[in-house]
């Protein structure tokens, strides 16, 4: 074809793989509502540098850089670790604790030691893209639970568990994504009840735990890492590049959970663990979270008022960092609509393990503040 000065008209995300592109190129300079994290402006700090300068003497960055990290990960951020889930009511030990290259890296680790091609994995949905696509890539069969307020459809997993006998629940407990759901004392119970009952392990996905409500209920720490394994990591909150999370492991399973980190990245970046231990140890993260926190109630405040004069309804009360709305319309067909105009969005079909036309949207409360973008949304969401 003759070339043309034209720029190429992008995609909408269709996948999880598309709008994880997306994030990394967006198709604007403004705020993009499709987005998963906080804008960079909103973690900017200075004690994170100061932090990498204090590990990074001559002598610590010889030491640190010639030779691999600790298998399980620096034991200075293990012990900090401890004490800090100790705060959340989690009782483990540093050699419990293994660290990775983010989250999502613990929930791979987790699902590589446990699983087989073809086991079944019970699944929140609506729930995260991502970890749909990464189960279905592993070859597993996905059996989808209805997400409430409260949390999982129990009878809906009960029966799972008679037809299936699924090794696996994956939840997010507290501030669900997309929802903004979380679980209550008495469906965490019920839910453990149930793995005890017919053998089934729960990873606990803790990522937006730093935004979380004082006293939320995690059901890691009501099972005692019994059934549960509990993740999290910090790229959501203070270090995207940095790359740190972790997982915390019952006892029998820590040299299990080590052996698959060691197959697939060998150690991790002992520097910048050494670094987020003295953040974490000085309690600059813990300021951090709660200006975070401060910022992210008014953003929201503002952001739900802007959908609802649009004609977006919540189908969950607003909480954490994402709303889910009903627009009214296909999200998929508009989703291109957008982007032709510079804004990414998150269509509700992608949050669902059976992609189905929806008129569902999760919107980024910190990235819907600008009336610029629901005046556009009002213009292309023709009904």
């Amino acid at each position: 074809p003759a070339p043309s000065d034209a720029p190429a008209r992008m995609a909408a995300p269709v996948n999880a793989a598309a709008l994880i592109r997306g994030m990394f190129h967006p198709p604007g300079s403004q705020p993009q509502p499709g987005m998963g994290a906080f804008p960079p402006d909103w973690m900017a700090s200075t004690f994170m540098q100061a932090a990498v300068r204090r590990v990074t003497t001559p002598q610590a960055l010889a030491d640190n850089s010639l030779r691999y990290g600790e298998p399980l990960g620096d034991g200075q951020l293990r012990r900090v670790l401890a004490t800090r889930l100790q705060s959340l009511g989690l009782h483990a030990e540093p050699g419990q604790i293994i660290t990775t290259v983010g989250a999502t890296h613990a929930l791979d680790i987790v699902s590589r030691t446990l699983l087989k091609p073809g086991d079944s994995v019970m699944v929140e949905e609506p729930g995260w893209a991502v970890e749909f696509a990464r189960l279905d890539a592993m070859g597993m069969r996905i059996l989808p639970v209805p997400r409430g307020p409260a949390g999982p459809d129990l009878a809906v997993m009960a029966r799972y568990c008679e037809a299936h006998a699924p090794k696996l629940f994956v939840s997010v407990s507290v501030l669900h994504n997309p929802t903004g759901h979380s679980l209550s004392p008495a469906s965490a119970h019920r839910v453990l009840q149930l793995a005890q009952q017919h053998g089934f392990y729960v990873v606990e996905d803790d990522t937006y735990g730093h935004i979380a409500p004082e006293h939320a209920t995690r059901m890691s720490v009501l099972d005692g890492l019994q059934r549960t394994f509990y993740v999290s990591g910090f790229a959501k909150i203070l270090a995207p590049n940095w790359r740190v999370g972790y997982v915390v492991a019952p006892t029998d399973w820590v040299d299990r959970l080590l052996d698959t980190k060691l197959l697939t990245t060998l150690t991790t970046p002992s520097l910048l663990e050494r670094a987020l231990a003295h953040c974490i140890e000085q309690g600059q993260l813990l300021r951090h979270a709660e200006r975070i926190r401060a910022r992210l109630d008014e953003a929201r405040s503002r952001s739900v008022k802007l959908a609802q004069a649009a004609g977006c309804r919540f189908v969950s009360e607003p909480a954490g960092l994402f709303g889910w709305v009903d627009t009214g319309v296909d999200t998929e067909a508009l989703a291109q609509r957008m982007l032709d105009e510079g804004y990414l969005i998150a269509p509700g079909s992608l949050f669902h393990a059976a992609r189905a036309p929806s008129t569902l949207m999760r919107i980024n409360f910190a990235t819907t503040q600008d009336a610029a973008f629901w005046k556009v949304f009002r213009r292309l969401a023709v009904r």
